[in-house]
């Protein structure tokens, strides 16, 4: 398994890297378009979420610019949890982005199936071709099975650590073969928590981000973790990842292990 080589996004058959960009962590434009560069072309948006965002408007302006739009899998989340909003919102960061359609339009934070309302609200964009495919994000693992065998969505934000890995028997097992949704993890840090030496177990020292994101990326059924950046350093050491590769037998041990000592507290 080589981090650097792109994987098919599930059944969207979009090509995608395997650390995503999200937005609203005042990553400059400049941090962006390096990881853009480096093969780091899914980004996320956050259709209502103010400040921290000009950064990442700038980057997929200049991507845009430079002729490369299609290179770029652009997944815009909605929080309205309302049909009227959403589409408000989504329609309001298109022409804030200068872009005529989103790749994927993802629902979140829901806990159980959306609203049957907020459904067809977003399968009328897809019709009106501004969104390409649905995707939602969720802390529920149960959710996404059911989900799954309705086909309406093509990818699914699935909270994944060492921590929280329920959907090593609740999740991942369930989406398997070539119609699977796209799989994109998110909060591989716990909230920056498993980076904490204050709360680690005794004698252990802490896994850093770029460990974090290995772990996340070392499983098969993941092909995009999401990573945030507030600095050019931070940045650069996330994608680090990238070239450190999968994770050895003995790493995951030890991850899970420190995972076992969180998720009991």
């Amino acid at each position: 398994m080589d981090f650097h080589e792109k994987r098919i996004l599930g059944k969207t058959g979009l090509k995608v890297g395997r650390l995503g960009i999200a937005s609203g962590y005042g990553a400059s434009a400049a941090m962006i378009e390096e990881a853009f560069e480096k093969g780091c072309n899914y980004f996320t948006w956050g259709t209502f979420i103010k400040g921290r965002m000009l950064g990442m408007k700038e980057a997929i302006v200049n991507i845009a610019k430079k002729g490369q739009r299609e290179n770029l899998v652009l997944s815009m989340f909605s929080y309205a949890h309302n049909a009227f909003l959403t589409e408000l919102f989504f329609l309001r960061g298109l022409r804030a982005l200068g872009i005529d359609h989103a790749d994927i339009l993802v629902l979140g934070y829901f806990p159980k199936r959306p609203h049957q309302r907020i459904i067809e609200g977003a399968l009328r964009l897809k019709e009106k071709g501004l969104v390409r495919f649905l995707g939602i994000s969720s802390h529920n693992r149960r959710l996404f099975p059911e989900l799954a065998k309705e086909g309406i969505f093509d990818v699914f934000h699935i909270r994944y650590n060492a921590a929280h890995r329920g959907a090593d028997t609740e999740v991942f097992p369930y989406l398997v073969g070539e119609g699977r949704p796209g799989i994109v993890s998110f909060t591989a840090t716990r909230w920056g928590q498993l980076l904490n030496p204050r709360k680690m177990p005794k004698e252990e020292y802490p896994p850093s981000a770029v460990d974090c994101y290995r772990y996340a990326l070392s499983h098969p059924s993941v092909d995009i973790c999401m990573t945030g950046a507030r600095t050019a350093q931070q940045m650069r050491a996330n994608l680090m990842a990238l070239d450190a590769g999968p994770m050895s037998k003995d790493e995951l041990v030890r991850m899970n292990r420190i995972g076992d000592y969180f998720h009991d507290k």
